[in-house]
Protein backbone atom coordinates (compact mmCIF):
# COMPACT_ATOMS: atom_id res chain seq x y z
CA UNK A 1 0.00 0.00 0.00
CA UNK A 2 0.90 3.76 -0.77
CA UNK A 3 1.53 5.85 1.72
CA UNK A 4 1.23 9.83 1.39
CA UNK A 5 4.78 10.11 1.99
CA UNK A 6 5.72 7.45 -1.17
CA UNK A 7 3.06 9.13 -3.06
CA UNK A 8 4.67 12.49 -2.20
CA UNK A 9 8.65 11.17 -3.21
CA UNK A 10 7.24 9.23 -6.43
CA UNK A 11 5.30 13.01 -7.78
CA UNK A 12 8.93 14.77 -6.44
CA UNK A 13 10.70 12.15 -8.53
CA UNK A 14 8.12 12.94 -11.90
CA UNK A 15 7.62 16.47 -11.49
CA UNK A 16 12.00 16.88 -11.44
CA UNK A 17 12.11 14.08 -14.43
CA UNK A 18 9.45 16.56 -16.29
CA UNK A 19 11.48 19.91 -15.48
CA UNK A 20 14.97 18.28 -17.25
CA UNK A 21 17.24 20.55 -19.09
CA UNK A 22 17.41 19.70 -22.78
CA UNK A 23 19.01 20.37 -26.00
CA UNK A 24 18.76 18.89 -29.34
CA UNK A 25 21.67 19.82 -31.85
CA UNK A 26 20.23 19.53 -35.63
CA UNK A 27 22.18 19.51 -38.32
CA UNK A 28 20.97 20.63 -42.35
CA UNK A 29 23.70 19.40 -44.96
CA UNK A 30 23.24 21.70 -48.36
CA UNK A 31 26.53 21.14 -49.42
CA UNK A 32 25.87 17.52 -51.21
CA UNK A 33 28.67 15.90 -49.81
CA UNK A 34 30.48 15.91 -46.33
CA UNK A 35 29.35 14.10 -43.05
CA UNK A 36 28.63 16.72 -40.16
CA UNK A 37 30.63 16.02 -37.10
CA UNK A 38 29.41 16.85 -33.45
CA UNK A 39 32.37 16.18 -31.09
CA UNK A 40 32.52 16.69 -27.10
CA UNK A 41 35.96 15.51 -24.97
CA UNK A 42 37.30 13.08 -27.88
CA UNK A 43 33.98 11.57 -28.29
CA UNK A 44 31.88 11.73 -31.57
CA UNK A 45 28.30 12.43 -30.28
CA UNK A 46 26.40 12.49 -34.13
CA UNK A 47 27.38 12.33 -37.83
CA UNK A 48 24.63 14.23 -38.52
CA UNK A 49 21.42 12.97 -36.93
CA UNK A 50 19.76 15.33 -34.44
CA UNK A 51 21.61 15.40 -31.07
CA UNK A 52 19.87 15.49 -27.73
CA UNK A 53 21.83 16.25 -24.58
CA UNK A 54 19.55 15.71 -21.49
CA UNK A 55 21.67 18.23 -19.48
CA UNK A 56 23.98 20.76 -20.33
CA UNK A 57 26.00 20.35 -23.71
CA UNK A 58 29.76 21.76 -22.85
CA UNK A 59 32.44 22.77 -24.97
CA UNK A 60 31.12 20.64 -27.97
CA UNK A 61 32.32 21.32 -32.09
CA UNK A 62 30.63 21.03 -34.98
CA UNK A 63 31.91 20.70 -38.53
CA UNK A 64 31.39 19.42 -41.74
CA UNK A 65 33.82 16.39 -42.47
CA UNK A 66 34.67 16.38 -46.39
CA UNK A 67 37.68 14.05 -45.62
CA UNK A 68 39.98 17.07 -45.24
CA UNK A 69 39.36 18.01 -41.34
CA UNK A 70 40.73 16.67 -38.79
CA UNK A 71 39.56 15.08 -35.77
CA UNK A 72 38.69 18.47 -33.92
CA UNK A 73 38.24 20.25 -37.21
CA UNK A 74 41.53 21.25 -37.91
CA UNK A 75 41.86 22.57 -41.54
CA UNK A 76 38.11 23.17 -41.69
CA UNK A 77 35.67 26.07 -39.91
CA UNK A 78 34.02 24.59 -36.38
CA UNK A 79 31.07 25.85 -34.49
CA UNK A 80 31.69 25.23 -30.95
CA UNK A 81 29.15 25.71 -28.61
CA UNK A 82 27.84 24.80 -24.95
CA UNK A 83 24.11 24.51 -24.38
CA UNK A 84 22.97 25.44 -20.77
CA UNK A 85 20.20 26.86 -18.81
CA UNK A 86 21.93 29.98 -17.18
CA UNK A 87 21.51 29.42 -13.06
CA UNK A 88 23.24 33.17 -12.63
CA UNK A 89 22.66 36.27 -15.68
CA UNK A 90 24.96 35.77 -18.36
CA UNK A 91 25.85 32.00 -17.70
CA UNK A 92 23.30 30.31 -20.33
CA UNK A 93 24.11 28.93 -23.95
CA UNK A 94 27.15 30.37 -25.57
CA UNK A 95 28.22 29.60 -29.49
CA UNK A 96 30.99 30.78 -32.03
CA UNK A 97 32.27 30.13 -35.38
CA UNK A 98 36.06 29.88 -35.60
CA UNK A 99 38.75 30.07 -37.97
CA UNK A 100 41.74 30.30 -35.29
CA UNK A 101 44.35 28.50 -36.85
CA UNK A 102 44.65 25.17 -37.36
CA UNK A 103 41.33 26.00 -38.33
CA UNK A 104 40.23 26.96 -41.56
CA UNK A 105 37.42 27.75 -44.08
CA UNK A 106 35.69 24.97 -45.75
CA UNK A 107 32.36 25.23 -46.23
CA UNK A 108 29.85 27.85 -45.58
CA UNK A 109 29.05 27.39 -41.95
CA UNK A 110 26.30 29.24 -39.94
CA UNK A 111 24.37 28.82 -36.82
CA UNK A 112 21.27 29.65 -35.43
CA UNK A 113 19.24 29.42 -32.12
CA UNK A 114 15.65 27.90 -31.71
CA UNK A 115 12.79 27.14 -29.02
CA UNK A 116 14.38 30.42 -27.57
CA UNK A 117 16.70 33.34 -28.79
CA UNK A 118 15.15 32.67 -32.16
CA UNK A 119 17.05 34.39 -34.99
CA UNK A 120 20.10 34.74 -32.66
CA UNK A 121 22.94 33.05 -34.53
CA UNK A 122 25.81 33.85 -37.42
CA UNK A 123 26.98 32.23 -40.40
CA UNK A 124 30.86 32.49 -42.59
CA UNK A 125 31.38 32.06 -45.86
CA UNK A 126 34.73 33.18 -46.79
CA UNK A 127 38.38 33.09 -44.64
CA UNK A 128 37.93 36.73 -44.11
CA UNK A 129 34.38 36.48 -42.54
CA UNK A 130 33.76 38.92 -39.43
CA UNK A 131 31.46 36.87 -37.65
CA UNK A 132 34.30 33.90 -36.63
CA UNK A 133 37.02 33.97 -34.12
CA UNK A 134 40.33 34.61 -36.17
CA UNK A 135 42.43 34.96 -33.13
CA UNK A 136 41.62 34.23 -28.93
CA UNK A 137 39.95 37.17 -28.20
CA UNK A 138 37.72 38.06 -30.72
CA UNK A 139 35.16 37.40 -27.82
CA UNK A 140 32.79 39.73 -29.70
CA UNK A 141 31.47 37.26 -32.26
CA UNK A 142 30.07 34.53 -29.31
CA UNK A 143 26.35 34.51 -29.67
CA UNK A 144 24.69 33.79 -26.05
CA UNK A 145 21.55 32.94 -25.27
CA UNK A 146 19.87 32.95 -21.89
CA UNK A 147 16.61 30.85 -21.98
CA UNK A 148 16.12 27.43 -20.38
CA UNK A 149 16.32 24.23 -22.81
CA UNK A 150 17.53 26.36 -25.92
CA UNK A 151 17.83 24.10 -29.47
CA UNK A 152 21.00 25.13 -32.27
CA UNK A 153 20.19 24.11 -35.87
CA UNK A 154 23.62 23.97 -37.73
CA UNK A 155 23.86 24.70 -41.70
CA UNK A 156 26.55 23.71 -44.16
CA UNK A 157 26.08 25.58 -47.28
Amino acid sequence: MFSFKTLSVVLAVFAASVQAERHTVHFVNRCGHGTPQLIQNGRVLSTGGDYTSNGPLVAAIAYLQTGNCGFNGERCITVETTLQNPTTPGSGSSTDLSLIPPLAFSVTTGFGYYNGCNGAGASCNNQNCNTAFHKPDDNQVQVACQQNDVNLAITFC
